[in-house]
């Protein structure tokens, strides 16, 4: 029961996470956090562990190990609630997972906890989530080029998302973002990135904490005639993130991307027909001659009147 939650979590987000569980990754953290469940259960290794329970069997959990899987999976059910993504769902799955197996393994067994312990760390130090490498209209800033774009044309309005590779937060937020680009872009409205957690001098220009207490990780900055409008999450005076969601719904209300959307359609209309007037004028018709033959005829007329 005590693993039941976060089951039916995986299998509801299933359909949806099949794309990565291929990937190297994946595996084998999938794998590292049933761990313990595969120790414990599989025969001729089950036997030779120790064991609290009171019919001595040592191939099923003991009330402890009950009471530790249970505390971890309402955890992760409390992180979840604010998960926006599929990555973020299984990531908070694998997080604490891991979490539950280096408890289980010191309490079952210390050497086999530094064991695992020693795992995870080469693990978190060798594998990198995989990136979203999937359609998208950004343009990537370095530290020389974000403010040569944003002066650029004042009429632009840019949305810019500042990240770091290695916050869990930001590769959550790629596909969420990616979507918003591929939905929004237009020629008055454009979305960048740029990665402060390789570029501080950026960071510290547009005051974009790479601390992960500071919770600035990612951050959207609205810059319209290159000048910041707004931003999200909003910084208190300490320094600190006001606690923000970054769901597509979010974002959408919050920097009226619809209103902004329509406004730069509207005026690339606008400016199409202007443009076309031009060419109208200089492709028009030949004026007609028929006046002058009217007067060349009265003319006539006259000089003949005189004659008689």
């Amino acid at each position: 029961m005590a693993l039941l939650t976060p089951l039916l979590a995986f299998l509801y987000h299933l359909p949806q996470v099949y794309k990565w569980l291929l990937k190297p990754y994946y595996i084998a953290s999938l794998f590292m956090s049933s761990a313990f469940l595969l120790i414990r259960k599989t025969p001729g290794i089950c036997e030779h562990l120790s064991t609290q329970r009171e019919d001595g069997n040592s191939c099923d959990f003991d009330w402890r190990e009950v009471e530790i899987l249970m505390f971890l999976s309402a955890i992760v059910m409390m992180k979840n609630r604010r998960a926006i993504t599929v990555e973020q769902h299984v990531g908070n799955i694998i997080l604490f997972s891991k979490v539950a197996n280096v408890i289980l393994f010191f309490r079952l067994d210390i050497r086999l906890g530094l064991l695992y312990l020693t795992l995870c760390i080469v693990f978190l130090m060798i594998c990198k989530p995989p990136l979203y490498m999937g359609p998208e209209y950004i343009k990537y800033f370095n530290d020389k080029t974000i403010d040569e774009e944003l002066e650029k044309d004042h009429r632009v309005t840019w949305i810019v998302e500042f990240f770091a590779n290695w916050s869990p937060e930001c590769q959550s937020f790629a596909s969420v973002y990616a979507d918003l680009s591929l939905k929004y872009n237009c020629a008055g409205l454009k979305f960048g990135k740029v990665d402060i957690g390789r570029y501080s001098e950026v960071s510290k220009k547009y005051r974009v904490s790479t601390s992960p207490l500071s919770k600035q990780l990612p951050s959207l900055v609205l810059f319209q005639g290159g000048k910041e409008v707004m931003r999200r999450p909003q910084v208190d005076k300490k320094g600190r993130a006001v606690s923000w969601t970054f769901t597509e719904e979010n974002i959408i209300r919050e920097f009226n991307l619809n209103e902004l959307y329509q406004k730069f359609k509207k005026l690339g209309k606008t400016k199409g027909e202007k443009s076309e007037r031009p060419n109208e004028s200089v492709f028009s018709p030949v004026p007609e001659e028929e006046e002058p033959e009217t007067e060349t005829i009265t003319a006539m007329d006259t000089e003949s009147k005189k004659d008689k």
